[in-house]
């Protein structure tokens, strides 16, 4: 007896999701480190910061899209022959990821409510984006724009981290366990082998 291939792949709009969040993240983690670390003419520098925080944004929404869309829709399970202990890692990393997804554009978006420069964000050029409340009437913004500065910071490096955990261990299921971990969430249109199911000849 053998199990239908798709229940073992994401749908297309799960899988469209991620890898637009994926290419976001790189994008953003590139556009940081170029923002903080080269130097920049002023006018290429505010049009980075400015396009930085529109991606973020669409990271944010497109969190909250997956998100909704993983909650109605059931993801296909880990694969049986997985240890229990490495479906718990996997289950705790895809928390840790989805909480940073939602974390680090939440506090890019308090350090520009609280920029003592006061510099509104339109998104792409064209929406206008609202500061969080309260952060823009604060007295003496230059503290917590400071502290806002370093946890965003932080708070990349370790997403940083987690992204390459999280591809690492999609890698090894594909190269080293050999299960179809990797492939079920690649945009790809050819049909998943099929596996059989479970008998107890197999059951360990």
């Amino acid at each position: 007896m053998q199990r239908d291939y798709s229940t073992r792949r994401y749908t297309w709009v799960a899988i469209i999701l991620h890898w637009v969040m994926a290419l976001g993240i790189a994008t953003l983690v590139v556009m940081g480190l170029a923002m903080t670390h080269l130097k920049l003419e002023p006018t290429r520098l505010f049009e980075l910061y400015q396009l930085h925080k529109s991606i973020g944004i669409t990271v944010f929404l497109a969190a909250f899209l997956r998100l909704a869309w993983r909650l109605s829709h059931r993801p296909p399970d880990l694969p049986e022959a997985m240890p229990a202990v490495e479906k718990a890692a996997a289950t705790s990393g895809h928390l840790l990821l989805y909480a940073f997804l939602f974390a680090l554009p939440v506090t890019g978006w308090a350090l520009v409510s609280a920029s003592v420069f006061n510099i509104p964000t339109v998104l792409y050029g064209i929406v206008p984006w609202p500061d969080l409340p309260l952060l823009p009437t604060l007295d003496g913004k230059a503290p917590v724009e400071a502290l806002l500065k370093l946890v965003h910071a932080y708070g990349a490096y370790a997403l940083m981290a987690l992204v390459a955990v999280h591809a690492a261990a999609a890698f090894r299921h594909h190269f080293i366990t050999g299960d179809d971990v990797l492939m079920r969430m690649l945009p790809h249109h050819r049909q998943l082998p099929a596996v059989p199911s479970p008998t107890k000849e197999h059951s360990p």
